[in-house]
């Protein structure tokens, strides 16, 4: 796997994460009903007013019961994952908990994440300390908001995780934002930012009479719509050509 520059990673921090969407599409190399986070997601804490993008470095976790003796150095495996990399990386984290009673995240592993070069988390468990970690300048993307950190522990690094319904592997490349997260597929990453244009160009063909339309006061006809939204279609089959 070849990463991208950190001048491509923020080229794709242009667009929120529908576009990406949208831009992924086009391409045609998964089906549109995977690769991104259902409805249990939710943006806790942003920085910048952009979307969160970087590499995925996986962990699952629970709270419910006392770590075993493997704790410590699962752990350090944990953190191990973050060393050597100089793009941003992303915490996706898989809670093993039914319903989450133990928050892994707060301004401590906010804090201690940063300094390991990681920018954000994605987990299907908790949050907490949300004001502090917002200072620490971290997203934060979790199923819930926690009070306590109850017994949380590592169970497991480096592997393949589920996390509100997106599948991720060690080294995906993620972007999210309010809308949810999403997977980029690597062979089409270093193209994703001119598709995103394109996708944008594509959906001007429907917006832009029509907000011309608003300007002046003048109602549309269908068949105005139809024949702009054909025009969109044309301009979105060549997304990624």
């Amino acid at each position: 796997m070849e990463c991208l520059t950190n001048a491509q990673l923020e080229a794709l921090r242009e667009f929120d994460t529908p576009t990406i969407c949208n831009a992924i599409e086009g391409f045609g190399v998964r089906a549109k009903t995977t690769g991104y986070t259902d409805t249990s997601l939710r943006l806790r804490v942003s920085m910048e007013d952009k979307p969160m993008v970087g590499y995925a470095r996986t962990g699952i976790i629970s709270a419910r019961y006392p770590a075993d003796t493997r704790h410590n150095e699962v752990m350090r495996a944990y953190y191990k994952q973050y060393e050597g990399f100089d793009q941003p990386q992303v915490a996706v984290i898989q809670d093993l908990d039914p319903q989450p009673v133990g928050s892994f995240w707060g301004d401590v592993q906010a804090t201690v994440h940063r300094a390991l070069g990681c920018v954000g988390t994605v987990t299907s468990g908790g949050v907490r300390d949300v004001a502090e970690v917002a200072k620490v300048g971290f997203y934060l993307f979790s199923r819930e908001i926690l009070i306590s950190h109850a017994y949380i522990h590592m169970v497991e690094a480096g592997g393949t995780v589920e996390v509100c319904g997106m599948e991720v592997h060690p080294g995906d490349l993620i972007h999210a934002d309010c809308h949810g997260a999403i997977v980029i597929p690597h062979e089409i990453a270093p193209r994703l930012a001119a598709a995103c244009r394109q996708a944008v160009e594509a959906e001007d063909a429907l917006l832009l009479p029509c907000r011309k339309a608003l300007s002046e006061g003048r109602r549309v006809t269908a068949d105005e719509v139809m024949a702009w939204r054909a025009e969109m279609t044309r301009r979105r089959a060549a997304i990624g050509k």
